[in-house]
């Protein structure tokens, strides 16, 4: 089963498994198979589930709040995001203006079908609304009990420092960061984390096995599995892409004698290796199969000994991201429409 952790500085607990539903509900698994997966997640004592109004343009958030129908509201967790386009695409579609914000916190609660969210989160910042508008929306949902907490996603440190500046201010606090993290990639260790412990904010990362890379089914010089994200043009493929080469997939296949040593799938050690550093509340993992849910569980409570952890370092090498200029690379200059 899975262990709890505290989400910043804050009361709320939730579990360090988080299952969430990016590339999946809505768009790449079929509904039953997405409410069986969501099923897995529950059976397992996943009680914390983020989604995100962008994800298959709503369809995702929908899948989610009818699997959860009939669950104790108060048992779950529920974390939703804003700021990618969503609808046909209008002027105001996209962003944190206060009035995005606040048609986009009603459209989630309604595909949710749920009064409120336990953590709404910025999925991005907006370089063209003034932090304060954003934040002063926030603090309304807050007052309005339409969410519990808020946090933010992909936010450089000097962006999580201003908005949690703000928000105290306001009367209110940010708890959260979710970037991306994992093994490969560790662009937030060292100016992320020193800015989120500062503020009180923990991380809830995302793709933990670098998109499938650190699971080892990529071998260099053989072909791509059919049907993996490295294939799937929609799901990822660009994504994945850059860490499809033999220097990198030949240093991860290394970690496979230190996997076996714990006992575990190599993925499970992916997981179980951001749930290590002490500022990581949680690791979202999704799933296509209700069984790999089950296995993700398994990371949950590992504790992989330093030495270990050393040779995990020694296995990667140079090729681990660690710029943190990389947090921003993919972040929206002037507002997407």
């Amino acid at each position: 089963m899975v262990n709890y952790r505290y989400l910043g500085n804050s009361g709320l607990k939730i579990s360090e498994i988080t299952y969430g539903n990016w590339l999946t509900h809505g768009s790449q698994v079929e509904n039953d198979v997405a409410t069986q997966c969501v099923r897995a997640a529950l059976d397992a004592g996943i009680t914390s589930f983020d989604t995100a109004d962008v994800y298959a343009n709503t369809k995702a958030e929908q899948v989610l709040g009818d699997a959860l129908q009939g669950e104790r509201r108060e048992s779950l967790e529920i974390f939703t995001k804003v700021y990618w386009p969503t609808g046909p695409g209008g002027p105001n579609d996209t962003g944190l203006s206060r009035k995005h914000v606040m048609e986009s916190i009603n459209g989630s609660l309604r595909r949710l079908g749920t009064d409120y969210v336990d953590l709404y989160q910025a999925h991005r910042y907006d370089t063209e609304t003034p932090l304060e508008e954003t934040m002063q929306a926030f603090a309304d949902i807050v007052r309005q009990g339409k969410a519990l907490y808020i946090g933010v996603s992909e936010w450089s440190a000097d962006q999580i420092r201003a908005g949690a500046a703000l928000a105290k201010d306001l009367g209110f606090q940010l708890i959260s960061s979710q970037p991306q993290y994992s093994m490969l990639w560790r662009v937030i260790e060292d100016e992320v984390v020193p800015a989120s412990r500062e503020n009180g904010l923990s991380q809830i990362v995302w793709s933990p096995v670098a998109q499938g890379v650190l699971t080892g089914k990529y071998v260099p010089g053989q072909p791509l599995p059919s049907g993996s994200r490295a294939t799937d043009d929609k799901g990822g493929a660009k994504m994945i892409q850059r860490f499809m080469n033999d220097d990198v997939l030949g240093r991860v296949q290394q970690l496979k004698p230190v996997a076996d040593e714990l006992g575990l799938t190599m993925a499970q050690l992916a997981v179980a290796w951001v749930l290590q550093n002490d500022n990581v509340a949680a690791a979202i993992v999704g799933a296509s199969r209700p069984e790999q849910v089950a296995e993700n569980v398994k990371a949950s409570g590992v504790e992989i000994p330093a030495a270990l952890m050393s040779q995990i370092d020694e296995a990667l090498g140079d090729v681990v991201e660690r710029d943190p200029a990389k947090t921003l690379e993919g972040a929206p200059q002037t507002r997407v429409v």
